[in-house]
């Protein structure tokens, strides 16, 4: 038989295990609830209009960048490739959306040929430069055209994260650029468990 110390002590083991929030411990920053980065409506290289509906019962990563980029974009996407193939069977429910800060050269063409490298799903998405403007306040996204030798030799500073969003299409992580492939892995793993 317990005493009465003993049933106490169990009695509030059992509470604190029934009301302790079991958050999950994501890798990249948790911004769950962000009042920002809630939809978009923008045309895909292949001249669809797409928005976060249009993915639902994925998870979706969302980055910006521009086709030029000599080293933080393509890395950003390849990475991306390669979680989406070490997911295996679950790769279909990982969806790869490329924005591009840089409409006045990044045409549906050259965006098209740019996905190619990468993934035959992933997806790459533009709007007007005024469109552009609206799109990076709603996001907090930084960029900036610096110019070159010649009017067409510029290149773009950038943001360089990207933002993830879980199946029911919600905002979720924020990922900073260098995080690798592995450590996005993981919290695409954990946001498709949640949703299973």
């Amino acid at each position: 038989m317990l005493d009465r110390r003993t049933l106490i002590a169990l009695a509030a083991a059992t509470c604190l295990a029934a009301c302790t929030d079991t958050k999950p411990s994501f890798t990249a920053v948790d911004i769950t609830g962000a009042d920002y980065a809630r939809d978009f409506h923008l045309t895909d290289h292949n001249g669809k209009e797409r928005s976060l509906q249009d993915f639902r019962g994925k998870v979706v990563v969302v980055f910006f960048g521009f086709a030029q980029c000599p080293d933080v974009c393509p890395t950003s996407m390849a990475e991306l490739a390669q979680v989406k193939q070490s997911l295996g069977a679950d790769g279909d429910k990982l969806q790869g959306l490329f924005v591009t800060v840089d409409p006045e050269r990044d045409t549906p063409y050259v965006l098209k040929a740019y996905m190619a490298n990468f993934d035959p799903s992933f997806l790459a998405l533009r709007t007007s430069p005024e469109g552009l403007a609206a799109l990076a306040k709603d996001f907090k996204v930084y960029y900036k055209k610096v110019e070159g030798k010649t009017p067409t030799s510029y290149t773009m500073d950038h943001s360089a994260g990207s933002y993830v969003y879980d199946p029911q299409g919600r905002l979720r992580l924020y990922v900073r650029y260098g995080s690798g492939a592995d450590a996005l892995l993981a919290d695409v793993r954990q946001l498709l468990k949640q949703a299973g």
